[in-house]
């Protein structure tokens, strides 16, 4: 239930909230707002995620890398048509392409070294992996010591980038909200890790390696994600965080 003001009985007067500290109400609609923003919902998921589905079955069906990049990079481009057509947001199929390009750019200088063709598809995947990893390492530090990125995001909604760290309540709830944040990439890092160093290793199968990949990157990535985020908006929609008011 919502905390409300109460003002004496008969006081006809209106209540002065005060609008510097985030009630819960505001607080949890800034983060679910900006979610929605960062997110993209199905259509920004898809965006981010069909390109490397399209080029891992498309190297696993011809073995040919150039094809199946291009392939990659037809399907991002579908997109951004579709969304300059619409004269909509291009953030999340940008995401995407910008990917692609680093993902080239590794495979280029795999081959470069002289790597073979699956090394280099398997370099494509590597970016990913990294940037999920150092992200991890980074918000969760931040996390750990009590500083969870969606606290900046109410602190920009409010006017004061840090004040809300002086609320123990709304700490607490962004701590939650930004480890559940973090989990899928967390997890798949975890997962993917191993898997691409063994077989770049050459001690797994490449093929079976890519095809690993390319199912936990996608559908075992997209589920998680789907799960986690659940979970964050229903914690969202409880709305039973009270919060403090912040000693002047």
């Amino acid at each position: 239930m919502t905390p409300t003001s109460e003002t004496p009985a008969g006081d006809d007067r209106p209540v002065d909230h005060d609008h510097n500290h985030p009630t819960v109400d505001t607080v949890e609609a800034v983060v679910r707002r900006q979610m929605s923003a960062g997110l993209g919902g199905v259509r920004g998921m898809l965006e981010a995620g069909v390109p490397g589905l399209v080029f891992t079955i498309a190297w696993l069906a011809v073995k040919d890398l150039k094809f199946a990049l291009i392939a990659s990079a037809a399907t991002a481009a579908i997109f951004l048509l579709v969304r300059l057509v619409q004269r909509s947001s291009l953030q999340y199929v940008g995401n995407a392409i910008f990917g692609i390009l680093i993902g080239f750019a590794v495979v280029r200088l795999a081959q470069s070294m002289g790597g073979s063709a699956e090394e280099q598809a398997l370099a494509y995947f590597l970016p990913g992996i990294l940037i999920s990893l150092g992200y991890t390492v980074l918000v969760g530090g931040l996390c750990l010591i009590g500083w969870p990125i969606f606290g900046f995001f109410i602190g920009v909604a409010s006017g004061d980038p840090l004040e809300w760290h002086q609320d123990k309540q709304i700490v607490k709830l962004c701590t939650r909200l930004t480890w559940l944040f973090l989990a899928p990439g967390a997890i798949g890092a975890a997962i993917q890790g191993p898997i691409w160093f063994l077989a770049w290793s050459g001690s797994i199968d490449r093929d079976w390696a890519i095809l690993a990949l390319g199912i936990l990157r996608t559908g075992f990535g997209w589920a998680l994600r789907i799960a986690c985020y659940g979970t964050m908006i229903w914690l969202l929609a409880r709305n039973h965080t009270p919060v403090q008011s912040t000693a002047r």
